[in-house]
């Protein structure tokens, strides 16, 4: 039985969403505060598969809950529900380590089957750490560059021996970019592929995503070499930049 946290303050959404989850089959735990969350989500194996997280909350809010999971390793599914559609408060919950948003007010179908998703790519992630050796003789979903290699399927990125968690549209935006590989790539165009926002905003947010990114594929993150700025358009991967010497 799939376990959902519920982080909603208004009692009557969250008692509707407990109702209709628990009808569908899911295990349903409900909190009304950030701080409420990350208690329950601090236990040694938290008893959670996916939390739906609003963001209006009192004291703190989903972005500083989202950011606080993600900062101590916390990587469970996570949609986001925001009473403002607007796309710099999806960007600003993807930057934070959401895995999706949902903006209120919503068909609750959608709801169910974004869950459902979220419950799967969990699902496939668990998988494929749990068959290491069988995955070894298939064709990875990975790009390796150097002594750098991404793996889209468990979502982290190993930089010698070090390896670095990724968000799912963390994993999206430098999969969009690999696939990109040495062409100037638009914020607008990271934007509408990689998120499908298409309603106009600050296209520069998303440079948000790309300092994290930095910090981990760049030797220096102040001159990068494999996440290059193009100016006055966006970015450009490059996987094997010449020789500075």
């Amino acid at each position: 039985m799939n376990r959902v946290l519920i982080v909603e303050d208004e009692q009557h959404l969250a008692d509707g969403l407990r109702f209709n989850l628990e009808a569908e089959g899911y295990q349903v735990r409900v909190v009304g505060t950030g701080e409420a969350a990350l208690e329950v989500l601090s236990a040694p194996a938290p008893p959670v598969d996916v939390v739906v997280l609003d963001v209006m909350l009192p004291g703190k809010d989903g972005f500083a809950v989202i950011s606080e999971m993600r900062q101590a390793g916390q990587f469970i599914p996570t949609l986001m529900l925001t009473a403002r559609g607007h796309s710099a408060d999806v960007l600003k919950g993807f930057a934070a380590g959401a895995d999706d948003y949902l903006a209120k007010p919503f068909d609750l179908a959608i709801l169910m089957a974004r869950i459902r998703g979220l419950l799967r790519r969990g699902e496939w992630l668990r998988a494929s750490l749990n068959h290491t050796v069988a995955a070894a003789a298939q064709p990875q979903d990975s790009f390796t560059f150097g002594e750098k290699s991404v793996h889209f399927d468990r979502q982290e990125l190993r930089v010698r021996d070090q390896v670095f968690p990724l968000t799912l549209m963390e994993a999206n935006l430098l999969r969009y970019l690999v696939q990109h590989e040495g062409k100037p790539v638009s914020r607008k165009a990271m934007l509408e592929d990689v998120w499908g926002l298409h309603e106009d905003t600050d296209t520069r947010a998303i440079d948000n995503f790309m300092v994290r990114l930095r910090k981990h594929l760049e030797d220096d993150a102040q001159r990068p070499r494999h996440l290059l700025t193009v100016r006055g358009v966006g970015y450009r991967f490059v996987a094997h930049p010449p020789d500075s010497k």
